[in-house]
């Protein structure tokens, strides 16, 4: 293995859970069906779209009508904006109509230029055109998604 990439997918028993390690966060957390479909997105993210990871949070705070809640991942630009705003969800939650609404109130928190929505099974990528959500046929690579915002 390369020194320079992240160790993903080691899990352990603690007090008898499993945990994993996560390697943007730096800490093992409790690996629930939710956290284990945000590890494999985030994996994704790093390993494939080419996003580095300190451009990554993860379990974002976003104020949403002046309540904090947290966003499951942002993916922000070399200058800070953020692109992408991420929300997982476990492999047994369907991607409902309310489920996407819950991800666009982060998504018009932050005003990136893309949405991701998945449970594992299906994935769900969004761009903004003005106003206007539209689906993507692919997700956008890093590179993609910096040139998009520029």
């Amino acid at each position: 293995m390369e020194a320079n990439r992240l160790q993903w997918f080691k899990t352990e028993e603690r007090e008898g859970k499993t945990v994993v390690f996560d390697p943007l966060r730096r800490r093992f957390v409790a690996l629930t069906p939710e956290e284990e479909v945000r590890q494999k997105t985030l994996y994704l993210l790093v390993e494939r779209l080419k996003v580095p990871s300190g451009l990554v949070a993860v379990e974002y705070s976003v104020k949403v009508n002046g309540m904090d809640k947290r966003a499951d991942a942002v993916v922000f630009g070399a200058e800070g904006r953020p692109l992408m705003v991420v929300e997982c969800k476990a492999a047994s939650v369907a991607l409902t109509p309310a489920v996407l609404d819950q991800a666009v109130r982060y998504h018009s928190a932050l005003h990136p230029r893309y949405l991701l929505l998945t449970n594992g099974v299906a994935v769900y990528c969004f761009k903004t055109d003005g106003a206007v959500l539209r689906a993507m046929d692919s997700l956008p690579s890093y590179a993609e998604m910096q040139s998009a915002c520029d």
